[in-house]
């Protein structure tokens, strides 16, 4: 069932205490309430540059973000606010704005470049705001983009032949989103008018040359390019004259200038269409509960002086939720089995055919809440857990059984007993009377339904214990011969021995079909698996294949500029990448 989001207004997720990022743990627990899809939306940019009314807006909200109103940073760590999605149901929209960045105050820069980065990982867009145009100095106070490989890792352990492992960030990194504020000029290039996303590709041109000065121009243009291969670009003019700004927030929209108003109103609507639901490699999607593990894990690994890695936080994701989805299976058999199973069956394969379906049911409850079950340990302790509910179900059941079985045998043969203690059977031709009574007895016993698997060894028992009772009768009763007397006890002896044999032969049989069984499930496992590796196959084919494409487009305009060494260097990811593509398609699973 969707959780119910009451948040009236953003609260504090990331804290930053003189420059140490700490998880809230009110803000966590907000998350951990929310069972959708979340789509993350965060922003970052230099103080003072109105970032946080770009999210107000984006909240449906007049206030809600500090916006400030003087040359002090308001916004201090990342503040969340979570709202229903306006246009995707079922979906929450969590917004992250951010500490202005180069704030004086602070005089860290690295506590800038962690809030950079953090923004990235978390979010699947990301929004930078600055102010004016896109000239060197807005290129220059984006320097936090050319740190990145310095701040992040995608693999805890990367490739032989790779120094960095950054050709796979492109993978994971959300969409970009450039927002422009008090922009000034006109859109145009060679007299012609442009879009603000051609004025975007255009600004993001590398310049030809070797020199320092042309790489530190170059540096940053191709890290957005190559991290971000979803660009797009938003120009806003001023919404009011500077004096107003102070009470922006107080301001109707006929107060502000028209532009404006209808370019926020674009920024928002191509936010809430465009913007992709958060989602981790091999297509898992993020809601509450992950998106708080991820929190977690990369604020964790950067007080402990560890680089965020992007492949530690899903694995100690996964060791949540598989963990968690061991228990669900769990659960869901217990439930079947209690649903469908009353004790005592009648055979061990009615017993072992519930368990089967029930175990069915329980791998593929598994099956769908887990993921990146490395070395598929999760499903090993999933089988043996299931393996033992099945055992103590079969000794409940032989245990049910028995108690069912003696109670009857008490039942029927009591008045017997009682007879035999009278002296009803000690007479001549009292031995054939007993006998008689005895085997009607029996046959009524075996007529009672639902005695189970122990029906046969618990009678079997029984008699055994009254061998002695049965000779004395024998042996009283005048009317029969020796002889006689000799082939009954070896009649008596060839049906005992009979009744061990038939009991032996259904304890073997009951031996094959738990092993059958196990087998059975062995091979469920085995199939479902094997159907899931499959799907995860297919899935990361198809992310490496976009990823791909993404950087043979980007190899493309490298060439049409003329930026031959860059090119060669894109060729070489495009290499391992379709290596790795070939690899993955011809692999078989074992």
């Amino acid at each position: 069932m969707a959780s119910e989001i009451h948040m009236t207004g953003p609260m504090c997720l990331i804290e930053n205490t003189n420059g140490r990022l700490m998880a809230n743990p009110e803000a966590l627990k907000i998350l951990s309430a929310i069972t959708q899809p979340v789509v993350v939306v965060a922003i970052v940019g230099l103080y003072r540059t109105g970032k946080s009314y770009l999210m107000n807006k984006l909240a449906g909200k007049k206030k809600g973000f500090s916006l400030g109103s003087t040359v002090q940073s308001h916004t201090k760590g990342i503040w969340m606010w979570c709202v229903p999605h306006p246009k995707k149901p079922g979906h929450i929209l969590v917004l992250l704005d951010t500490e202005g960045l180069g704030d004086v105050e602070k005089g860290d820069n690295q506590n800038d470049s962690w809030i950079f980065a953090l923004a990235i990982l978390l979010s699947s867009t990301f929004v930078y705001n600055s102010m004016g145009t896109i000239n060197q100095q807005a290129m220059d106070q984006l320097h936090y983009v050319t740190e990145l490989t310095h701040r992040i890792r995608s693999k805890s352990s990367p490739d032989e032949n790779e120094n960095e492992d950054s050709a796979d960030f492109v993978s994971f990194f959300p969409d970009f989103v450039w927002t422009l504020r008090d922009f000034s000029l006109d859109l145009e290039a060679d007299g012609q008018p442009i879009t603000a996303d051609e004025y975007l590709t255009y600004s993001l041109k590398l310049k030809q040359g070797t020199s320092e000065k042309d790489k530190n121009f170059n540096l940053p243009r191709l890290c957005i390019r190559k991290f971000f291969p979803k660009k797009k670009c938003f120009v806003f003019d001023r919404p009011v004259h500077r004096k107003k700004l102070a009470q922006l927030e107080k301001l109707h929209d006929e107060e502000l200038d028209p532009e404006f108003v209808q370019q926020v109103a674009d920024f928002c609507s191509y936010i809430f269409s465009n913007s992709k639901t958060k989602t981790l490699s091999g297509g898992i999607k993020v809601n509450g509960p992950r998106l708080e593990s991820l929190v977690l894990t990369y604020v964790n690994a950067i007080s402990s002086g560890d680089l965020p890695c992007m492949e530690n936080a899903v694995l100690a994701l996964a060791q949540i939720e598989n963990s968690a989805a061991v228990q669900k299976a769990v659960a869901h058999y217990e439930q079947q089995m209690a649903q469908k199973v009353q004790l005592p069956t009648e055979t061990l394969q009615e017993l072992l055919d519930l368990h089967r379906d029930s175990e069915r049911e329980a791998i593929e409850v598994f099956i769908r809440s887990s993921f990146k079950d490395v070395d598929h340990l999760f499903q090993k302790e999933l089988a043996a857990q299931l393996e033992k509910k099945r055992d103590d179900f079969c000794k409940q059941n032989q245990e049910a059984s028995s108690d069912r079985c003696s109670a009857l045998l008490q039942d029927i043969f009591s008045p017997l007993e009682e007879e035999v203690k009278m002296g009803i059977y000690s007479k001549p031709g009292g031995y054939r009377l007993f006998i008689q009574k005895l085997q009607d007895l029996k046959k009524k016993y075996h007529e009672e339904p639902r005695k189970g698997i122990q029906a046969e060894e618990i009678l079997q028992t029984y008699l055994k214990s009254k061998e002695s009772m049965t000779d004395a009768i024998l042996q009283t009763d005048q009317t029969l011969t020796e002889k006689e007397k000799e082939i009954e006890v070896e009649r008596v002896k060839a049906e005992s021995a009979q009744a061990s044999t038939k009991m032996l032969q259904e304890m073997q049989r009951k031996n094959e079909q738990m092993m059958e069984q196990k087998e059975r499930s062995y091979q469920e496992h085995l199939k479902q698996l094997t159907e899931k590796m499959e799907r995860d196959r297919a899935q990361l084919l198809k992310e490496q294949e976009r990823t791909l494409a993404l950087k043979l487009q980007e190899q493309e305009r490298l060439l049409k500029e003329g930026f031959q060494t860059e090119s060669r260097k894109m060729q070489h990811e495009i290499q391992d990448l379709q290596k790795k593509m070939r690899q993955r398609r011809t692999c078989t699973i074992s």
